[in-house]
């Protein structure tokens, strides 16, 4: 990897964006980069968390200026290629079989804010500033568009892909966008405490509490869905995690996952 760094404490694994001259703007190098390390991550026996995180005073400015240059030649055909390797990459991080958190230190701008909102969960500095800015270059947030809508709701996303406006960390997390705003000598302890409550938990519960959000949000509460949410409750009761954690609740015991 030339671009991310990757590290892991215990069974925590950090991919963090190395790109702090250019304000962690990604280009394919880093697109190809982020896709095959959360891929490896995600297929990681001993990696129970992944964090996202950067170098830097930014946490991602979005699309690299030189990748944008080379980019206003490109022909329609091209340019479906290279917008299918950054959907690939977000649908990567999204449906990543580890829970991820997005830990933002610095300004999120354009595709950016796809990055976070492809993570689980997002914890940021208060001082950082977020930005849907492609309307002022011309162009729409389309391929970070199925994430961030999710992430912050139709009506703020109504407002912010149109207007184009900077807003804070506060009103990120008055919409919803991100779950916690610190100060920066608060963030990694915020960060930890996440991940401490992650890795405690049953593996297979977790990966199948992220399916299971997946599933359910947005659909409509009918009998499909309703028989779905039934078979979902019985797999996991009759699964070893499953009968393990009860038993050991019932036992008054750690559970095996924390032995």
């Amino acid at each position: 990897m030339t671009t991310l760094q990757i590290t892991h404490t215990g069974a925590v694994a950090r991919i963090t964006l190395n790109r702090p001259e250019v304000r962690n703007a990604f280009n394919d190098e880093v697109i190809a980069e982020l896709t095959q390390a959360f891929t490896l991550l995600g297929q990681d026996a001993k990696v129970r968390a992944i964090v996202l995180a950067a170098e830097g005073p930014a946490f991602c400015a979005g699309a690299d200026l030189n990748w944008m240059r080379r980019m206003a030649d490109y022909t329609r055909a091209e340019n479906l290629a290279d917008a299918g390797a950054l959907a690939e990459m977000l649908r990567t991080i999204h449906s990543c079989l580890k829970p991820t958190i997005a830990r933002v230190q610095g300004d999120v701008f354009a595709g950016g804010v796809g990055l976070v909102a492809a993570c689980d969960m997002a914890v940021s500095v208060d001082t950082a500033t977020y930005c849907l800015s492609e309307v002022k270059l011309g162009l729409i947030p389309a391929t970070i568009s199925p994430y961030v809508i999710r992430a912050m709701g139709t009506r703020a996303s109504q407002r912010y892909f149109l207007t184009a406006e900077r807003f804070s960390a506060a009103e990120a997390h008055r919409i919803g966008f991100v779950h916690e705003v610190v100060g920066a000598d608060q963030l990694d302890a915020k960060v930890d405490e996440l991940t401490q409550a992650l890795v405690s938990a049953s593996p297979n519960a977790v990966r199948a509490c992220k399916m299971l959000v997946n599933e359910v949000a947005g659909r409509d509460i009918d009998a499909t869905l309703i028989a779905r949410t039934v078979e979902g409750i019985a797999d996991i009761r009759s699964s070893t995690e499953g009968k393990e954690g009860v038993q050991s609740f019932l036992q008054k015991r750690k559970p095996s996952w924390l032995l």
